[in-house]
């Protein structure tokens, strides 16, 4: 069999297979040797970055190979074959207000990567406008898409592969970063000049090297002495420019974090009952991606079939979720992203979203849960009652308002 590398020819190959599954950019990065000063600067952060708490309970972020090794801190801990990472981006911005737009105070808000749907009769335009849309998951998504480019790829070359959307030995940003899709925002996000930072990544592991002849280029960081994301954050998470305390993140603590969440945590959680979007919302990139696509379409452009916005979960009312039982739950939600938290996770999220809203309307529902089996939903909507009660929520919607006003000015 011939020798494998990837050349200039063979990248912009892949760049047009990648196109062709429906992604929007993409890019290759060598693997680092483990005795490369790159690997090793890799490897102590990350390590540090564990070893700090900041990865909170997800311990998968913190899982070691025989000899304790990080399995993340480099691709080759746990796949030795390794040689490159084509990483595939996949924007994933739709039609739809931000969440630090105005807003009815019984609103909730659940991150726009989690509205995914498609329609139960694909291509009947008629049927997409007029039924509701299905659950998806861009796990899911971006596999099949993964799966395509894998399948052209061997039919090309001789190669092994293995293809992850957050789920292998990868920390998917600093690859995305290196493969040249964006920069690595002041929010840890991969920030791309033209698209912003509403980006969903998905990695092909394989065992081609780079030509030496080859060096693709890496997007300059265009960040500059803007630090919106840092002042905007609620829980103060991002600790410094690129650096985050994920334990802090309202997207952790609402997907993540089991359990109670910590009580001085829980005002700065405002409407959130599932993820987070401020600090892509307030980026002056993601405004001008905004903008440019307003230009030249006549609306954004929705990233494929299966990841159509659904309505129902744009700024969702409160009172709708809170009363979902179990099977509402499994039919709305079932293969989506919701899917992860739960609806006893999502209970304890709505009753601290309805203690930030200040709504007395809400004090029924917090009632019957302060009385549950479930200790956790009970001592939240106990805690939501009392905030409530004290009109603690109006001063915070009020110094909530004041900010946004600054921050999209």
């Amino acid at each position: 069999m011939p020798h494998a590398e990837w050349t200039s020819e063979l990248e912009q190959w892949l760049r047009e297979q990648a196109a062709a599954a429906g992604f929007d950019t993409a890019g290759i990065a060598s693997v680092d040797t483990p005795d490369s000063r790159a690997h090793q600067v890799h490897a102590e952060r990350f390590a540090a970055w564990v070893d700090a708490g900041r990865a909170g309970e997800m311990d998968y972020l913190k899982r070691r190979d025989e000899h304790g090794v990080l399995l993340r801190s480099d691709v080759q801990v746990a796949i030795p074959w390794a040689r490159s990472v084509i990483v595939c981006a996949l924007n994933y911005n739709a039609p739809g207000p931000l969440s630090i737009d105005p807003a009815p105070p019984d609103a909730g808000w659940i991150a726009r990567y989690a509205w995914s749907g498609r329609p139960a009769n694909p291509g009947n335009s008629e049927s997409q406008q007029s039924e509701e849309l299905l659950p998806t998951d861009y796990h899911d998504q971006l596999l099949a898409r993964l799966r395509q480019i894998e399948s052209a790829l061997h039919d090309r070359l001789p190669c092994e592969t293995r293809c992850y959307v957050d789920t292998g030995p990868i920390v998917e940003r600093a690859i995305a970063a290196t493969a040249g899709v964006g920069w690595i925002g002041k929010n840890t996000c991969v920030i791309n000049q033209g698209l912003g930072s509403w980006l969903l990544l998905g990695v092909i592991v394989t065992s081609i090297p780079l030509a030496q002849s080859v060096e693709f280029p890496i997007a300059a960081d265009r960040c500059g002495s803007c630090t919106r994301c840092i002042d905007a954050c609620p829980t103060d998470a991002l600790i410094a420019p690129h650096q985050m305390d994920a334990s802090r993140c309202i997207a952790y603590l609402t997907i993540e974090k089991k359990g109670d969440i910590p009580e001085e945590l829980r005002a700065p959680i405002g409407r959130h009952v599932f993820g987070c979007d401020i600090c892509q919302d307030v980026c002056p990139w993601n405004r001008k991606a905004r903008n440019r696509e307003s230009k030249t379409r006549s609306a954004p452009a929705a990233p494929g079939e299966g990841m159509l916005p659904r309505p129902e979960l744009i700024n969702p009312a409160l009172e709708w979720l809170a009363a979902m039982d179990a099977a509402e739950f499994k039919r709305l939600f079932k293969g989506s992203p919701l899917e992860r938290t739960g609806p006893k996770r999502l209970r304890r999220n709505i009753a601290i979203a309805m203690g930030n809203s200040g709504e007395e309307k809400f004090i029924p529902q917090l009632n019957a849960w302060a009385e549950t089996g479930d200790p956790v939903l009970a001592e939240a909507a106990a805690w939501a009652i009392k905030r409530i009660d004290d009109g603690d929520a109006e001063t915070m919607i009020s110094n909530d308002r004041q900010l946004n006003d600054n921050l999209t000015c």
